[in-house]
């Protein structure tokens, strides 16, 4: 254990601090972009951002990720805080906490394996595309210069890594135009241009609602729609990490760990967060692996704020621009469109659907809820046909006997001509699954028996023969 955590935190320093610094300097015009979506002053994203990225890398399961204000939740709080205010967010973001916590200790990352293939390939290219057009409000038709600015941040983000390996692309990036445009005197929009930046620590104290039950009621919807999109957006981004980088990591102590650092972000002025993809990217592409990234980014993202609050206004925003759109490209897997073609046709109809919805809706769940709910008609349509064959008089069902299934199993002995007093119905290449498959053979049987036809069923298997025991006390099998 000790040696697990002396690898996690120490066995990639250099990288993971470098990497952790680009990632801080990325976060900052994101965190003032969603406090101002939210409807909240900028300094909250800010400190949410350093709150959650600190305490998770303590307590959370996946090494490298970043974790922050987010877009996803961001939306989620707008009424919230529109109709109540700021401190009715602070007590919705500490019961938010609770709940993502209940659910880790529920061990609720067991339901990403219902998430398939095909949405997870279109959650990822959706977050891409999400992930441009936020830039396009930052540089298009702002000047000549910004163009400029923009064009040169993507042309060293893809040469730079060729001769210099030592530094992360984006952080020379960032410094070498930084300074360009502060000496040269072009009008360019800056990282302040997005909000006022105080150069204060947060402080703790318990937000101000009355603590009832009317709150409560208040409260409980938004943390709880706040909770479950962030723990999916959490797990999902856990999975293209774990893929990112060949590695396992802890799901359900991520999201221990979200509820974790959600709970005590409530309590210093900051609003609920979870992972984000995007900046998991830029750390994994920069080499972060460990948590020692993690903590760097949301430390320097404060030492920023407090020290080189004056330097850090004056980023250009088409550097920022640059490198998002650099971390879009690299996110968004270009195999899918060869994966489109060659792909069954159900599982691109799920792909496309995802990224549509996403992209529509600015929302990750619906998109990712979209996909599984067509994926999961799409089996049990695949699943759902029934074929009998006739040898004698024993008939062989082959296919899956539950809701779906029944009608075509029903139909083939209503019109069937059977001529023996006596028949065996095979169970050998069949499955009972649930009450209709049960009711559907008592069905059959009653017809049959009308007619003076005696049924057994046989070569029922055990999970089988136990749901026609518990439904059907009558009805005996063998």
């Amino acid at each position: 254990m000790m040696q697990t955590l002396k690898q996690q935190w120490f066995g990639n320093i250099r990288a993971d601090i470098l990497s952790g610094i680009v990632v801080a300097l990325a976060l900052i015009p994101e965190a003032i972009a969603f406090s101002i979506i939210a409807g909240v002053d900028p300094m909250v994203g800010l400190y949410t951002s350093f709150i959650i990225a600190v305490v998770i890398s303590f307590a959370g399961g996946r090494p490298g990720m970043i974790s922050a204000a987010t877009g996803a939740m961001a939306l989620l709080m707008v009424p919230l805080v529109r109709d109540y205010g700021l401190d009715y967010l602070l007590a919705a973001t500490i019961l938010t906490g609770i709940i993502q916590l209940i659910f880790g200790i529920c061990k609720v990352a067991k339901v990403m394996k219902f998430v398939p293939n095909a949405v997870m390939i279109g959650f990822v290219n959706a977050l891409a595309i999400l992930i441009f057009m936020a830039q396009l409000e930052h540089f298009i038709g702002i000047s000549t210069m910004t163009y400029l600015f923009v064009g040169i941040t993507l042309i060293l983000l893809y040469t730079l890594p060729r001769f210099i390996k030592v530094i992360p692309a984006p952080l020379i990036a960032i410094v070498a135009l930084t300074s360009i445009a502060i000496f040269s005197g072009v009008n360019l929009n800056t990282v302040g241009d997005l909000g006022t930046i105080t150069q204060t620590l947060p402080s703790f104290f318990i937000p101000n609602v009355p603590w009832t039950f009317e709150t409560l009621q208040i409260i409980f919807p938004y943390a709880l729609s706040m909770a479950i999109v962030g723990l999916l957006e959490t797990l999902l981004t856990s999975q293209i990490v774990d893929d990112m980088t060949g590695t396992e990591s802890n799901k359900n102590g991520e999201a221990r760990g979200q509820g974790i650092a959600n709970f005590i972000t409530g309590f210093f002025g900051g609003m609920a967060g979870c992972a984000m993809i995007g900046q998991s990217v830029i750390n994994v592409k920069s080499g972060g692996r460990g948590r020692l990234s993690t903590f760097i980014a949301g430390i320097f993202l404060m030492f920023l704020i407090i020290v080189l609050g004056d330097l850090v206004v004056q980023i250009p925003m088409p550097v920022l621009v640059g490198i998002m759109i650099m971390v879009s490209i690299g996110t968004f897997d270009w195999s899918s469109f060869n994966y489109l073609i060659k792909a069954p046709r159900t599982d691109a109809i799920v792909m496309l659907t995802t990224v549509i919805i996403v992209v529509y809706t600015h929302d990750l769940s619906k998109g990712v809820l979209a996909g599984v709910l067509l994926s999961a008609i799409f089996f049990v349509i695949k699943i759902s046909t029934v074929k009998i064959s006739k040898d004698g008089n024993r008939y062989s069902i082959h296919g899956q006997l539950f809701f779906a299934s029944i009608d075509g199993f029903v139909d083939y002995f209503k019109k069937a001509n059977i001529q023996s007093k006596k028949i065996q119905i095979d169970f050998s290449d069949s499955r009972v699954w649930d009450d209709s498959g049960v009711g559907a053979i008592l069905k059959v049987s009653e017809l049959l028996k009308s007619k003076g036809i005696q049924v057994e069923l046989v070569e029922l298997d055990s999970s089988s023969k136990k749901i026609m025991d518990k439904l059907n006390g009558v009805l005996s099998s063998h």
